[in-house]
């Protein structure tokens, strides 16, 4: 459902970092001391290497610490390259007690992936337990928080191979997928939950977001709807409208406005679309948002007046 293989920088953090000639003794060698090391050989110009890399960056960070993974430019550093006979790329090699345990050369299914990573985390007398998982959940929200939603997804999908009941990953999946647009496969994600999760919040949250994606990609003209509007204060489905169009816009505090008024002038209409709408928005952002705080403190006054 989400596909792999969009770019090849490193993840910024001590789990995975980009090494050279100069810091592979101390990030590699050395590190291995203590924990299993996965050295990936990679280059810019290399199409198999933008398969692998994010793969099995994804299946690293699910490990949850059990291992740790180098990233080698071989265009950049080709005296170690030479040193570790590295003859075609991708090239991945594991290092256990500064010495290389196994390996394995070309891009492989994700499944080989996770078969290899869980091979190296053994050798080095580790386990990737459910504490590890929650790490590797965090770390996939903070790349989609910061955008890198390719990244978040991989990270997801592998947490799912480890754990296939795995709600929050489920949740993140789908939310990944609406990220880079991929509504389709969102849907699908969230289809695949089963059935027990179908009222976890993390599910119920992406359900909201696809809904208002959905939504998004039929909004209208925000200023047309904002003249509409202003030249009948009671057009209601004018004002649901523009409320759709601010959203879609990222003005998610704008749209609760608009919902909110719509409320107060005819809370009925069209079924109580209003409030419907207005929890929509708030089912799709963190409970402790300022804009679902703010706006169901003024839904509940209108309500209970």
């Amino acid at each position: 459902m989400l596909e792999l293989g969009q770019g090849n920088a490193a993840p910024a953090g001590d789990l995975i970092k980009d090494v050279s000639e100069a810091t592979f003794m101390q990030d590699v060698v050395e590190a291995s001391q203590t924990v299993p090391v996965i050295v990936d050989f990679w280059a810019p110009w290399c199409g198999p290497c933008k398969t692998l890399g994010p793969a099995l960056e994804a299946a690293v960070t699910a490990a949850g610490g059990a291992v740790k993974m180098a990233k080698v430019n071989v265009d950049e550093n080709q005296m170690i390259a030479g040193q570790m006979r590295v003859q075609s790329i991708p090239t991945v090699y594991a290092f256990w007690q500064g010495q290389p345990i196994d390996g394995f050369q070309g891009a492989v299914p994700p499944s080989e992936i996770e078969d290899f990573v869980k091979r190296v985390v053994e050798a080095g007398g580790g386990e990737a337990e459910d504490g590890g998982l929650e790490e590797a959940v965090a770390a996939a929200e903070e790349m989609l928080a910061a955008g890198d939603a390719q990244s978040a997804g991989e990270t997801f999908a592998a947490i799912l191979e480890q754990d296939q009941e795995n709600v929050a990953a489920f949740g993140g999946l789908a939310r990944a997928n609406i990220a880079m647009g991929a509504l389709d496969q969102a849907e699908a994600v969230l289809n695949g939950t089963p059935a027990e999760f179908a009222d976890a919040p993390e599910i119920e949250a992406a359900r909201a977001q696809l809904e208002l994606a959905r939504q998004a990609e039929h909004a209208g003209p925000v200023a047309e709807l904002r003249a509409a509007v202003a030249a009948d204060e009671n057009d209601h489905q004018a004002r649901f409208d523009l409320a759709l169009a601010l959203h879609a816009a990222g003005e998610a505090e704008a749209a609760v406005d608009e919902l909110l008024e719509m409320f107060r002038r005819d809370r009925e209409w069209n079924d109580g679309a209003a409030k419907a709408q207005l929890f929509t928005i708030f089912d799709a952002l963190p409970a402790n948002d300022p804009v679902v705080l703010n706006g169901r403190r003024k839904l509940s006054s209108m309500i209970f007046a």
